[in-house]
């Protein structure tokens, strides 16, 4: 498949990923807004009947003292008084459907009806209408004049605060909502005057209020305060079977995120194996060639031979075998590691020692380019518990790469230094070559990768040689990082454990 059709299938069910993502989350935040829209107003119309029971329950209170002290007042002589006992009361219901029913004197009644049979040529609906006037005329008057003298108490003398919380509680209720609450009862100027026993801020952000005695002076007027502790809790409750169906969505669409890079990195790996399979095939060709033509020439009758010419065509096969050799072991050698069968015959060697004899043997080679090896020897402790061969070729490669990715026509240099803390003992091959792009170095490590040159094509390899080297260094408990700044060269470093002598 083309990556670029691989692209719009990714974007087209990345985008729809997202959309389903933020269409879930929009919907949770408006039945959120809903229902604390619906909670809000649930509150409110309780706490609005909380306070209207509380006015109704002080006007219920003051009829009946006034009533008592009526009582009192006549001597207890019912014949006289028209307030000594219940025949005498009729039952009124004030405007409101909230309201409780108020008794009212039926002496006030009973003069409206000799005023009526007075008036009897009156029309009835004339008779009707001036009875309510009166009736509520006279009931005003003496609500207002216990209302006028109740509103001279102090806010805390009028409240029964224990009232109050039943009332709250059971309007809350009736309007569906059953969960703890905290208020407070403060003057219209904030002065509190009573507070909950288990009053605590939680909660506060959210605060209902309820103005008590709304039709008394403001000065004398009462604010009750509500909040919820647990408010998030109540409104999040109804909207939490959602939160299964955001986080399966959020698994699903990091699921096809790392579907894709998978895809992506397979997609690259196969290119990259593409590549070696061709560069592989280039490099094996080679020395076949080489050899092949060797031994036709060898074979050939017809050219005459001497000594020293099959000496050259023996030497030329013998050389190629080897490099033959050496590429089908390095190959063979990543994939031993690839299926971690690999075993190292470490034993304990000096790393000073195998870094001067490997300098030596390397000399000429660096010298051919018209360079030269430094050798800094500054490791004490510099033993080590390695597998002989393989770490010796660990540098070799590290070398071999910086006379071939050398700068043209220049010469180049090698510097190989040791030293060593308390716990670790480090090499360094430092190189005067061309370097490696910032976008390379994090890539010189993996399997197969080769650093670009371009339209160039005179460095030979498979793209294994860093791969093998790390794969060495990590298999004997080390590190290796690479410094590099493009046009002036590349420092590798390699870290391993010191091996102490007892």
């Amino acid at each position: 498949m083309k990556k670029r059709t691989i692209w719009s299938i990714a974007v087209i069910m990345g985008l729809s990923f997202i959309m389903l993502l933020f269409l879930q989350l929009t919907y949770i935040r408006e039945m959120a807004n809903m229902k604390k829209e619906q909670f809000d107003e649930s509150v409110n119309r309780a706490l609005y009947q909380a306070s209207r029971n509380l006015e109704l329950n002080e006007t219920l209170r003051y009829l009946e003292k006034d009533v008592q002290a009526k009582e009192r007042k006549s001597g207890g002589k019912s014949s006289n008084n028209p307030f000594s006992n219940a025949s005498n009361y009729t039952t009124f219901r004030m405007k409101t459907k909230e309201s409780n029913p108020v008794k009212v004197p039926k002496a006030m009644i009973l003069i409206n009806d000799q005023n009526s049979n007075n008036e009897a040529s009156r029309s009835l609906q004339e008779i009707v209408k001036n009875r309510y006037v009166y009736q509520k005329a006279l009931l005003d008057e003496v609500v207002m004049n216990m209302l006028y003298s109740a509103s001279d108490k102090p806010l805390k003398e009028r409240v029964n605060f224990k009232i109050l919380d039943q009332d709250i509680k059971a309007e809350l209720i009736n309007n569906g909502i059953n969960i703890p609450y905290h208020f407070t009862v403060t003057t219209q100027d904030g002065r509190e005057v009573y507070r909950c026993p288990d009053y605590t801020d939680e909660g506060s952000e959210f605060t209902y209020t309820q103005v008590l005695f709304r039709n008394d002076p403001s000065s004398k007027m009462g604010v009750v305060r509500v909040h919820f502790p647990d408010i998030n809790s109540y409104i999040y409750s109804s909207i939490k079977f959602m939160i299964p169906s955001v986080f399966f969505t959020l698994i699903l669409l990091v699921t096809f995120i790392i579907t894709l890079v998978i895809v992506f990195r397979q997609k690259r790996y196969n290119e990259i194996k593409n590549d070696f399979v061709n560069n592989m095939t280039h490099e094996l060709k080679t020395p076949i060639a080489s050899i092949s033509l060797a031994t036709q020439m060898l074979n050939d009758d017809s050219i005459t031979k001497n000594e020293k010419m099959i000496k050259h065509l023996v030497g030329v096969i013998t050389d190629e075998t080897k490099r033959l050799r050496f590429l089908v072991e390095k190959v063979l050698q990543m994939s031993m590691f690839d299926r971690k069968k690999s075993s190292f015959k470490k034993k304990h060697l000096d790393l000073n020692e195998m870094v001067e004899t490997i300098a030596n043997s390397f000399s000429l080679r660096v010298e051919h380019t018209g360079g030269k090896i430094n050798v800094d020897i500054e490791a004490v402790d510099s033993s080590i518990y390695v597998d002989e061969v393989n770490f010796q070729n660990v540098i070799f490669n590290l070398m071999d790469n910086a006379v071939k990715y050398r700068k043209p026509d220049e010469p180049v240099s090698i510097f190989l230094k040791t030293w060593n803390d308390d716990r670790w003992l480090y090499l360094s091959i430092r190189d005067t070559g061309k370097g490696i792009k910032k976008e390379d170095l994090k890539k010189v490590f993996e399997k197969f990768y080769r650093v670009s040159t371009g339209n160039v094509h005179d460095v030979k390899g498979f793209g294994l040689g860093l791969a093998y080297v790390k794969k060495v260094v990590d298999l004997h408990d080390g590190d290796i990082k690479v410094e590099s700044e493009y046009g002036k060269g590349s420092t590798f470093t390699i870290k391993l454990p010191v091996i102490k002598d007892e």
